[in-house]
């Protein structure tokens, strides 16, 4: 995947400029694309905002559903504005706030949990109505081993932290391009 330091820059300029005009009260934001394949390209991505080291909101999309560029834009406003977790982000806060973006790899079902490397994997847990999902990072921004990365990924869906270990559960492992500003 690797994306080059020209495009990272310009990913994290379009999350802070859709921001930046949302807070403004404009949402007619400049959309000229420069000539970057890969805004075109359709990938699942995530965009954190982080306050003083802080989260401050996370949402993304997990599968390749729009363009790259488009899907930046997007989950920059909806963790800014729309993560439940938390109010929206205001005038004030902005200054304060890091952007991190993560672009997705996609999906791969394991068989085995062996195949998780933990701060080379993120996780996506499937079993009936449930679901979550944690990003590579979050292991080792918390000194997890695998064991408790797939149990904090069974919490987040809203099972039992064991639940990974079911026949019926379904679990899907994915890379990421990480990269982030810092105030």
């Amino acid at each position: 995947m690797n994306l080059t330091e020209s495009e990272k820059e310009h990913l994290l300029n379009i999350a802070k400029t859709a921001v930046k005009t949302r807070l403004a009260g404009n949402d007619t934001r400049e959309k000229k694309t420069p000539d970057m394949p890969v805004l075109k390209e359709k990938r699942g991505a995530f965009v954190t905002l982080k306050k003083r080291g802080q989260l401050r909101g996370c949402i993304g999309y997990i599968q390749a559903v729009k363009p790259l560029g488009q899907t930046i834009d997007e989950m920059a406003q909806a963790a800014a504005f729309g993560d439940p977790r938390f109010p929206p982000v205001t005038k004030e806060e902005l200054p304060l706030l890091s952007f991190e973006i993560s672009v997705l790899t996609p999906l791969k079902e394991i068989e085995n949990v062996d195949e998780i490397e933990v701060g080379v994997h993120g996780i996506y847990i499937v079993k009936g109505f449930h679901s979550g999902l944690l990003l590579p990072q979050v292991a080792t921004e918390y000194g997890w081993d695998r064991k408790t990365f797939l149990e904090h990924t069974c919490y987040k869906a809203g099972l039992s932290p064991r639940a990974w270990q079911d026949k019926d559960a379904k679990i899907y492992i994915f890379s990421a391009d990480i990269f982030c500003d810092s105030v």
